[in-house]
């Protein structure tokens, strides 16, 4: 297991140095001068190489590149273009907001897509397989930042049960483990895990009702196993692909979080990255994409390992 675990690193390495390539450059080649966001619209043009000679804008691009990655191997990520503050500081908070959020969501998502897949598959074909079905497509179609907005106006405007906006009270963006402040996670998460609960159900069901017609099902059930043993056999050879999944759910759940964090002005990494893009800030737009591009890689290795775990014939292959 520790060796497919260390070629699992290795592996990553090459793809970790690609995403760091690819993210730099997606930023560079993009249109319009980062500077313009800071600089006085009558800057002369010494003023203005000056400025670009301050964040490294006047190097080649291969110099500017090897720059970053040498900064980035101290703990360096630049400074904010708009706000002037280090980027490391403002990604990694915004990234533990949106990490909150993604686990919360999660937590709501796999437990009920799990059931929901399980049950339509054991009663396959039947009228609880068509009403899961149905809880599945609307769940996946349903643009969620529109159901955001609905769930605001529902259960904030209209009944007054839960806040609105920010993680904590009059708006704050400062979290703490309180009521007052859980309260302000739930319209997201709730809005976040709609996607996946669909996703993981129609997964979970096709794995579930395919394994319960293989030959190994009816032989258990002719050794006389007990339905809930039988159960528990589908779950495990389900388990592996259901992982994969939800790790590619969780990935999407952190990255993919940008409408709702600006629905629900949660400061997370979308909210960061949405501010970044309208603001051109370059060394913000390069941490907070490749942090959250390094994420969606680990998370790939943490679900191989556990897969591999799990069922040892993909560790052998």
């Amino acid at each position: 297991m520790f060796s497919y675990f260390l070629r699992r690193v290795i592996l990553m390495l090459p793809v970790a140095f690609g995403v760091s390539v690819i993210c730099f450059m997606l930023v560079q080649i993009a249109p319009g001068d980062p500077l313009t966001a800071i600089m006085p619209v009558d800057a002369t043009a010494d003023e203005q190489a000056a400025m670009r000679a301050v964040y490294g804008l006047d190097k080649p691009l291969p110099v500017q590149y090897a720059i970053w990655i040498g900064n980035l191997a101290q703990g360096d990520m630049g400074r904010s273009i708009a706000s002037g503050r280090p980027v490391a500081g403002e990604v990694f908070g915004a990234v533990n907001n949106s990490l909150l959020l993604a686990f919360s969501a999660a937590v709501i998502a796999f437990p009920i897509g799990i059931f929901l897949g399980f049950l339509a598959g054991y009663f396959r074909d039947s009228w609880i397989d068509r009403v899961v079905t149905a809880i599945s497509i609307a769940g996946v179609s349903v643009p969620n930042y529109w159901l955001g907005i609905v769930l605001v106006i529902i259960f904030s405007v209209n009944l007054g049960w839960l806040p609105s906006m920010g993680a904590g009270p009059g708006g704050s963006q400062d979290w703490s483990w309180d009521w007052l402040h859980m309260r302000h996670l739930v319209l997201p998460a709730v809005t976040l895990a709609v996607v996946p609960i669909g996703i993981v159900a129609r997964t979970v069901r096709a794995l579930a009702g395919d394994l319960l017609t293989q030959d190994f099902v009816q032989a258990l059930y002719a050794k006389g196993m007990s339905r809930g043993d039988v159960l528990r056999h589908v779950a495990r050879n389900a388990a592996a692909t259901a992982l994969s999944v939800m790790g590619l759910q969780l990935g999407y759940l952190l990255g993919g979080s940008i409408l709702i964090e600006t629905v629900f002005n949660w400061p997370g990494s979308g909210f960061l990255l949405s501010n970044a893009i309208f603001q051109r800030d370059l060394p913000l737009l390069q941490g907070t994409i490749l942090v959250l591009a390094l994420f969606f890689v680990g998370m790939n290795l943490i679900v191989d390992v556990a897969q591999a775990a799990i069922d040892p014939r993909i560790k052998r292959s």
